[in-house]
């Protein structure tokens, strides 16, 4: 598949696999200017996101780390280091257990395992975000996803949300292209799979995540054999948007240890 992806900077070569609704946009420019310095990054726009090719039929999280399995050898790499963020978590995982060969470390960001001690969203934050994702009202459903996705106290300076509307607005996902990909999310399930994974990995997650709770990132750490657990205080969802450098610090120290 012909994804769209963009392309910046020098060094080891990072894939960067957004998450449910997200573009290559939704990196934020800190975050990917920072990492930028240190490595050759590649973002990607998922199928029937962005501008990628349109959906032809549903999907699983498996088809999509086929996808960017097959990404990375557009780009003629062999290997590359990997993060993957909440449904691109998902992927990655994916990506590093069929793919193993592939990926040289793996980051994992506020992301997802299935299985027991797993959680997805509460059914009050789910059922809020389908509500403003389909009332038709655009100013609604944004202010909606950014106050489940954020901190509080990210979210209580003004200053903040017009920069991520901005970004949202650009490059818009369709409600059905976010069905889809929740519809594959609820299959996920690595649990059982990752303690055979044999990668240098790093675990993310911010304590006030709200959207996919920090118990994820405790329990997946506590599966893949010698994974760091990086737990964020007073961070929600979206940690490489409330804390770009830091962020980006975690990645590149776990990324060049292991070269």
């Amino acid at each position: 598949m012909d994804l769209n992806f963009v392309r910046r900077g020098e060094g080891e070569p990072l894939l960067l696999i957004q998450g449910m609704s997200g573009t290559h946009l939704s990196w934020g420019e800190p975050f990917l200017e920072d990492l930028a310095r240190d490595f050759d990054v590649v973002a990607y726009d998922h199928r029937g996101v962005g501008r990628s090719p349109r959906l032809d039929g549903p999907f699983t999280i498996r088809d999509l780390a086929d996808d960017a399995a097959g990404l990375l050898d557009a780009l003629g790499w062999e290997r590359a280091h990997v993060l993957g963020i909440s449904m691109g978590g998902m992927v990655a995982q994916e990506l590093a257990l069929t793919h193993g060969d592939r990926v040289s470390t793996l980051a994992l960001g506020c992301t997802y395992c299935g299985g027991q001690g797993a959680a997805l969203a509460a059914p009050e934050v789910g059922q809020a975000l389908a509500a403003g994702m389909t009332s038709g009202d655009r100013d609604l459903a944004l202010e909606t996803m950014w106050r489940y996705n954020v901190s509080s106290a990210f979210a209580a300076n003004a200053a903040n949300f017009p920069v991520f509307k901005e970004m949202a607005l650009a490059l818009p996902v369709a409600v059905p292209v976010i069905m889809l990909q929740m519809q594959a999310i609820m299959g996920h399930d690595t649990s059982g799979r990752l303690p055979s994974l044999d990668v240098p990995t790093l675990v993310v997650h911010g304590d006030e995540d709200q959207m996919l709770p920090v118990a994820n990132g405790r329990l997946i750490a506590s599966l893949v054999p010698g994974a760091r657990l990086e737990v964020l205080e007073g961070v929600g969802h979206l940690f490489w948007w409330e804390q770009p450098e830091r962020s980006a610090a975690l990645v590149r120290e776990h990324a060049l240890a292991a070269v």
